[in-house]
């Protein structure tokens, strides 16, 4: 099969090949590394290319095909993973000079997942510095936009859907501490899912601010992110924090349809002055179809989402400010300016205002678990814009504008379901007049993400906007 047959398969589409013995997970890996080799040095996707391990685990995987013995339906697809995520052997740079020998001594639970499963990890991919804002001169090089290479991916977890758009791997993991997959995902024209904080463990998940650090999968479908979250969710006993609760058959709750399933439009969302009018024509758009497939769509109120970022800003910024208190002292020089301004601003932040804040936070999951007793899942943009141009310094003409250029105006939409710990997920719904992709969000009850998928899924079913790539 032609590279680019292979680059744009779905993880889905690369089992089925597998299994039937149409294609080995060889010959898969080493069409794969080829394309990284030839548009990594434009993308900027991978920081670390496993590059033989990844072949010689492939070879491991289709012995294991050739006996009939696959470990799951993603055996010998291959994968790759933000350098966020610890990887036994692999370099783990956290996007940053301050992490840059540091090699795990053992894999991230999620990457053992995958690589139980039969997995073929491909590298490590480029991520925001610190996973924390934007990032004008990243280490490792600036992660691009596929459909525009001016473009930024979103952050953090930027290679994670980088690669995916550009037919460089199937399937990789990000991070999601304010909206690091969701946004990325939107901007890149992928599906990517942050879980419920503990339904995926942490353990090997380089911290940022921990009540709302998430991992979880991208994928160019909700069925190939239902197959990956199969894996990696569950009970972990390296992560006491990790829930215990039954995971679900995500694949089949993918395959279910819209049909009966109630969709509650958060108005605010809807209506906020920072929402481009062209991504809210898409959503409504996608919401017409959801309607056509089956869904019941209403409006819905949470008044206090638009104090969501304020929430956020004052309980996980400062606790990311104390992580780095000594690296901020002794080594400012070697992190970025944006990161290293927002460091030292969440700082200043006093404690007494994080205990003042609590209460609100507790409030806004109430809103948010009362409108989900009305309906199945919430609907919004997942981001107020398409993907915006990569931010140069001589443009930012002031600490305001570098601020909400390159951080907080791109989070707005998704940091509220960190701060209430919702399941949320981004897919995308349709291209703006430039040909850049946006995403439809759609959040769903703790520990319902069979509910998100659901939903995207049957979307999916009924678009072919994930069938569309980049000319690249």
């Amino acid at each position: 099969m032609a590279a680019a047959g292979i680059a744009f398969l779905t993880a889905v589409e690369l089992g089925d090949l597998l299994r039937r013995r149409q294609a080995s997970s060889e010959e898969i890996v080493t069409e794969l590394l080829g394309r990284i080799d030839r548009l990594n040095a434009e993308l900027g996707a991978f920081i670390t290319v496993c590059g033989q391990a990844a072949i010689d685990s492939a070879r491991r995987a289709d012995r294991a095909l050739a006996r009939g013995k696959p470990r799951s339906p993603l055996h010998g697809v291959p994968f790759a993973v933000k350098d966020a995520l610890w990887t036994e052997g692999v370099r783990t740079t956290n996007g940053s000079r301050l992490f840059a020998d540091f090699v795990p001594r053992e894999d991230a639970t999620a990457v053992a997942r995958l690589r139980a499963a039969g997995g073929v990890l491909l590298g490590k991919l480029n991520m925001t510095e610190l996973a924390f804002g934007g990032t004008l001169a990243p280490p490792f090089g600036m992660p691009r936009n596929p459909w525009d290479p001016s473009r930024t991916t979103g952050g953090s977890s930027s290679g994670s859907a980088s690669a995916l758009a550009a037919g460089l791997c199937p399937i990789t993991l990000g991070g999601d501490t304010g909206g690091s997959i969701r946004l990325p995902a939107s901007f890149c024209g992928v599906v990517g899912l942050k879980p419920t904080w503990g339904r995926v463990s942490r353990h090997g998940l380089m911290p940022l601010a921990e009540p709302f650090d998430c991992a979880g999968p991208l994928g160019r479908t909700a069925q190939d992110v239902a197959l990956a979250l199969q894996v990696i969710a569950g009970r972990d006993a390296k992560d006491a924090t990790s829930s215990d609760q039954p995971v679900p058959d995500y694949a089949r709750a993918a395959r279910r349809g819209a049909r009966g399933m109630r969709v509650g439009v958060i108005r605010e969302l809807m209506e906020s002055d920072l929402l481009d009018s062209r991504v809210a024509c898409l959503v409504v758009e996608a919401l017409d179809m959801l309607k056509r497939s089956g869904a019941a769509i209403e409006e819905v109120s949470i008044p206090l989402i638009r104090f969501s970022s304020e929430i956020y800003v004052a309980t996980a910024e400062p606790e990311v400010a104390a992580r780095y208190r000594r690296d901020l002292v002794q080594r400012a020089g070697d992190i970025d300016v944006l990161p290293r301004r927002r460091l030292l601003s969440a700082s200043l932040v006093p404690a007494a205002l994080r205990a003042r804040i609590l209460p609100l936070r507790e409030a806004l999951q109430g809103q948010v678990d009362g409108a989900l007793r009305s309906v199945d899942v919430l609907a919004a943009p997942t981001a107020p814009t398409a993907a915006t141009p990569i931010a140069e310094p001589p443009s930012l003409t002031s600490k305001e504008e570098a601020w909400l250029g390159a951080v907080a105006g791109r989070s707005l939409f998704t940091n509220p379901f960190n701060v209430t710990a919702h399941p949320a997920l981004s897919v995308p719904c349709g291209f703006t007049a430039e040909g850049l992709p946006v995403g439809l969000q759609l959040v769903a009850r703790p520990f319902r993400e069979d509910e998100t998928l659901r939903i995207a899924a049957a979307y999916q079913a009924a678009t072919d906007w994930h069938r569309r790539h980049p000319e690249i």
